[in-house]
């Protein structure tokens, strides 16, 4: 059964154009071709991404923070209580009214102490600035240096400038340790950012972030299965243009230089717009739908690999939506805020601490902090 499986599952056909088999791809010659088997080295090096993000955070982001003045803010925590703990683990983190009632009764605690403990116990789950800005230090640096690599892997390639050339002589297409290595990073981090979305900061988009990363790994996958490794090179690179300058930005804006923040971020829209609503669609997916059919039939593989690639271009939209908003903010002189964070209440433990240390005047907050505030106290 089993067998039957893995034999249907690598069947030619699915992977390869018509009249080819995988016997055409072993090497020979002293060339060398994707194999399958390359990729179980990713799990590995996803674990060693893993590592090596732990002690970047610690001995590269944390020290560059304390740098910056990003410190930990002391949040007023809930009191232990089993009764609305419980409640919290298994109801909700939000109870209405009647709930409150009935919880004030059962923990022998006013109404308001009761709203006040779930006050406190939200805001214990809600991540810090400063594991934000270490998370955003950390891809932003992955994402600027796989930039830098993926540009000086493609950019002496024919088929960077002549996208026909993505196809010349395909499938029969042999690989480079460059492009090796590229893909193998690439996944490895893909992976490793999986593993840890359950820990990292989430966000209004966290389901669309876990189909992206599994689009992604699906996509970069693939494509060196079937050896799709030209056009996979030039959408890695592609991807990479825009997320060090979304993460950089967000950096700038969790130090509180807002000026840089607002800059980067203008940049950041325009690269974004063209890269992932522009090339994407009318150059790489022109290449990957049109210029195929002109050299062998559709097959499964073909459909496939342009299917999840209309799913990344979905994700895209949405993204370039959210995007748009807060660049319409922006020009309108409103309150620019990351669309996909979650907002502080009201009534939240900083606004708690505030009144116990004189009652300052609250700010608009978003995931703990003020964000492109015109008020902001520090200026680059």
């Amino acid at each position: 059964m089993l067998q039957t499986l893995y034999d249907y599952f690598w069947w030619e056909r699915l992977w390869l154009p018509v009249n080819l088999t995988w016997a055409d791809l072993e090497d020979r010659d002293g060339r060398v071709y994707a194999k399958a088997s390359d990729l179980y080295i990713t799990l590995p090096l996803a674990l060693l991404f893993l590592i090596i993000r732990y002690f970047f955070e610690l001995y590269v982001a944390t020290p560059l923070a304390a740098l910056l003045n990003i410190k930990e803010k002391t949040r007023l925590r809930a009191p232990p209580n089993a009764t609305l703990e419980h409640f919290y683990l298994t109801n909700g983190k939000q109870p209405k009214q009647a709930e409150v009632e009935l919880l004030s009764r059962q923990s022998g605690l006013s109404g308001r102490q009761v709203e006040r403990w779930f006050r406190r116990r939200r805001n214990q789950d809600r991540p810090s600035l400063l594991k934000k800005f270490r998370e955003a230090s950390w891809r932003f640096t992955f994402y600027l240096i796989a930039f830098i690599a993926g540009m000086a892997v493609i950019v002496d390639k024919p088929w960077f400038y002549d996208m026909k050339k993505v196809w010349e002589g395909y499938p029969i297409q042999s690989t480079i340790p460059s492009q090796y290595w590229y893909y193998m990073i690439e996944l490895s981090f893909y992976w490793s950012l999986l593993f840890s979305i359950a820990s990292d900061v989430k966000r209004k988009d966290f389901k669309e972030q876990i189909i992206h990363h599994v689009a992604t790994i699906i996509l970069i996958s693939f494509s060196w299965f079937a050896n799709y490794i030209r056009a996979g090179t030039l959408i890695m690179a592609l991807h990479d243009s825009s997320d060090y300058l979304l993460e950089s930005a967000k950096m700038f804006n969790y130090a509180g230089w807002k000026n840089t923040c607002n800059n980067i971020f203008i940049v950041f829209a325009i690269v974004f717009i063209i890269t992932r609503l522009v090339i994407l669609p009318f150059w790489i997916l022109h290449c990957t739908l049109v210029y195929p059919l002109e050299l062998y039939p559709a097959f499964f593989g073909y459909y496939f690999f342009n299917c999840m690639m209309g799913v990344l271009q979905l994700l895209h939209i949405f993204w370039a939506y959210l995007i748009l908003r807060m660049a319409h903010k922006f020009i309108t002189g409103k309150l620019v805020e990351d669309e996909r964070s979650d907002r502080e209440e009201t009534e939240s433990s900083e606004g708690e601490e505030a009144a116990v240390g004189g009652g300052a005047k609250s700010r608009p907050l978003a995931n703990g902090h003020p964000i492109l505030s015109n008020n902001h106290r520090k200026n680059d």
